[in-house]
């Protein structure tokens, strides 16, 4: 039945498989040449590579586009991605073909990557692009190159290279809701040809969209935040070259995007206009502050190079929120309330060869050190006229080790076959106390743990690529991924094994094709994930908490389409699609049998079509029109499965650009759709998010 589907997947496409990269068109206007399409190099394999030749599906988003298309973050990227979905309040949550955030262990499937820094925590799930060259987005499993929890795919930020001359940029932009930002990127050399220097920072703040009537704070749901960066790279030799890289992340989220209401409200009820004027007794205060930084050592020999990059990354958080998100009920007073600290180590010896043409490799070893303290993480609630509090404290270590290899081989002229394989072991452990009492009296310790837990697994892939003609490539590639296993930490009774829950694997299997033409870059993919022990997200009334598990069995089936094409050497066209059918095949909670039922979180397409133009007297002017399907969840009030309305909306943004300046004004959410991002139930409420109204903004940026 599935392999059916399947065939009516690539045949509603119309053709194998995924990829075009979104790309500028200014550069080549400008020199008033006939548009081609440039080479586009990549290093999705850890060598440098065309990406047409690289058999799986990667969209290229270049920093002309960035700026082109105001993307600034990391939810600005995964809105351009097929099948790929983002939804925050606080921490960011991704879902990617059926595969989404582990809440007990906060690890995305999407793992980001800047000068080699990995993020996977919701929490600091962000990255500063000021400075980005180009953005590479891996899709499907990347666990043989990027190690764990890279079971969806990578966001690989790559960073722009200085040269001798001082070059940068100066932005300033001001919108709705008092929305203020700048940014800064300048970098040039200290010492000619030998010691460079590059900082870069970006600072955004906004009053938000929400009033709360209880308080009067016209600001409920205002924010700020701050992107500093640096670095050092020092070439003494041609051979040689080390580059130190230092950054700082901070953001303060205030309120949330949307409102409460008493448990067993469905989703269908709320309105975003009642969301404008809430009441909430208690604030929301997210508080989260990263920092990072990276030593990469590179030394080519004659036909090897060796390469060393050493990581340190630190977050932050902390937080507390309305119990309810509601006022003028019997919980009037209470909150909930979370502390986190994550320190990770990471460091990967790489020997890669240096040919371009012919049989390439790479191979290494990896090891990271991850820290997580935990607490005071808990909530307040209210029985028979009293007020109770429930707090967890946690510590939770974790070491892998790895080892890697892939190679590259061409044989009969026209085929290429790779073959990546990755053994890794993860060693966890989590010491756990919980406390219970009246809230300002004090609590007692009620239940402790000390579980331990080694995983080791082994991670192949396969891919054939069959280079048709100068023009078309296909390819077909079977990988597996995997997202290890964990620790519920909020548990206040239970065996070692009852707290723990096990590692989420998957097979994926795809087909894809890539062309490229003289105006045009298309591409396309279908896949098939048979996904094992996939990791859910559920709320146990018992003891009042989210809590993680593992359903038998999932599978996710879809089609991915994308399309860059110059309509004239002055107007661009962009598309992609994702259409998917991600369903659990065995999910049993014991009382209720959800086989058949759409997995959470997933979107039943995505789509999204652009057009740009650009005149050579500098005015330029885009628009952009983007569209989610219905959005399956689980609403564990009614026990039952239900689904957020599909939504369309449109951006549009217009400039002039000269002597190095640009200046423009722009409108995001044209029609002002409203539109929910997220649905939240519990045993005392009901909780919605929506996605911002209209809003307008203009800004100048001068590049030097």
């Amino acid at each position: 039945m599935r392999f059916g589907k399947i065939i009516v997947f690539a045949f509603c496409i119309g053709s194998v498989c995924s990829f075009v990269p979104a790309m500028s068109w200014c550069a080549e206007e400008e020199s008033g040449a006939t548009m081609e399409m440039p080479e586009m190099i990549v290093t999705a394999n850890k060598i440098e590579e065309d990406v047409q030749d690289v058999p799986q599906s990667i969209t290229v988003i270049d920093d002309e586009v960035l700026k082109e298309k105001e993307i600034k973050d990391i939810a600005g990227i995964i809105s351009e991605i097929p099948n790929m979905n983002y939804t925050s309040n606080y921490a960011g949550q991704v879902n990617f073909r059926g595969l989404s955030t582990s809440l007990l262990t906060s690890n995305n499937p999407v793992v980001i990557y800047i000068d080699g820094v990995p993020s996977t925590n919701q929490y600091g799930y962000d990255a500063s692009l000021v400075n980005a060259e180009r953005v590479e987005v891996l899709r499907g499993p990347q666990g043989t190159l990027y190690g764990k929890d890279a079971i969806g795919g990578v966001i690989k930020v790559v960073t722009k290279e200085p040269e001798n001359e001082w070059h940068g940029s100066i932005g300033v932009g001001y919108g709705s809701y008092n929305d203020m930002e700048g940014s800064l990127n300048v970098s040039g050399s200290l010492i000619e040809d030998k010691l460079y220097l590059g900082l870069n920072g970006r600072y955004q703040q906004d009053d938000g969209w929400i009033t709360n009537d209880y308080t009067g704070d016209d600001e409920f749901n205002k924010s700020s935040l701050y992107n500093l960066g640096s670095y050092l790279l020092y070439t003494p030799t041609d051979r040689f070259t080390a580059k130190l890289t230092l950054s700082n992340d901070y953001s303060e989220i205030y309120g949330i995007t949307g409102y409460g209401l008493p448990s067993g409200t469905r989703a269908s009820e709320f309105d975003r206009d009642d969301a404008e004027h809430s009441s909430f007794d208690e604030d929301f205060v997210e508080e989260t502050e990263a920092m990072a930084q990276s030593l990469h050592l590179k030394y080519e020999f004659d036909s090897v190079t060796l390469t060393s990059t050493t990581t340190h990354r630190d977050v932050e958080t902390d937080g507390i929120n309305d119990r309810d998100a509601q006022a003028n009920t019997s919980y009037d007073g209470l909150i909930g309330f979370s502390a986190t600290d994550s320190e990770t180590w990471t460091e990967e010896l790489r020997l890669s060869s240096n040919n371009t043409e012919g049989v390439r490799w790479v191979t290494g070893a990896y090891f990271d050190i991850e820290d997580i303290k935990k607490g005071p993480d808990g909530i307040q609630m209210s029985f028979s006229g009293n007020d109770y509090e429930m707090s967890y404290r946690s510590k939770t270590e974790s070491e892998t080790q790895a080892l890697f290899g892939q190679i590259m081989i061409p044989f009969l002229d026209s085929f290429e076959l790779t073959l990546g394989a990755r053994y890794q072991r993860i060693d966890k452990e989590m010491d756990l106390d919980t406390y219970y009492g009246l809230v300002g009296a004090g609590s007692d310790l009620i239940y402790s743990i000390q579980p331990d837990e080694t995983w080791d697994v082994f991670l192949p892939k396969v891919a054939l690529s069959y280079k048709l003609n100068d023009t078309w490539i296909t390819y077909a590639s079977v990988a597996k991924g995997y997202m290890p296993g964990g620790f519920n930490f909020y548990a206040s009774s239970g065996s070692e094994e009852d707290i723990s829950f096990g590692p989420e694997q998957s097979i994926n299997y795809e087909i894809g094709a890539k062309a490229e033409f003289a105006r045009a870059r298309l591409a396309a993919a279908v896949f098939y994930m048979d996904i094992d022990g996939i990791q859910i997200s559920k709320y146990d009334n018992e003891i009042d908490m989210w809590v993680t598990d593992n359903a038998g069995g999932a599978y996710s089936l879809g089609a991915e389409l994308e399309l860059t094409y110059f309509l004239t050497d002055s107007i661009e066209l962009t598309a992609a699609l994702g259409i998917i059918e991600a369903e659990y095949d065995d999910y049993d909670t014991g009382t209720v049998d959800y086989d058949g039922e759409s997995i959470s979180g997933t979107p039943s397409h995505t789509a999204r079509i652009g057009l740009a133009y650009y005149h050579p007297n500098g005015i330029y002017a885009r628009g952009d029109v983007r569209s989610q399907g219905e959005v399956p969840y689980y609403d564990s009030s009614n026990n039952e499965f239900d689904e957020l309305d599909s939504y369309i909306t449109a951006d549009v943004k217009v400039g002039y650009r000269f002597n190095g300046y640009d200046i423009y004004a722009y409108c995001n959410n044209l029609t002002d759709e409203e539109y929910i991002t997220s649905f939240q139930t519990a045993s005392m409420k009901a909780v919605v998010s929506y996605g911002d109204p209209r809003a307008f903004g203009i800004g100048a940026c001068y590049n030097f």
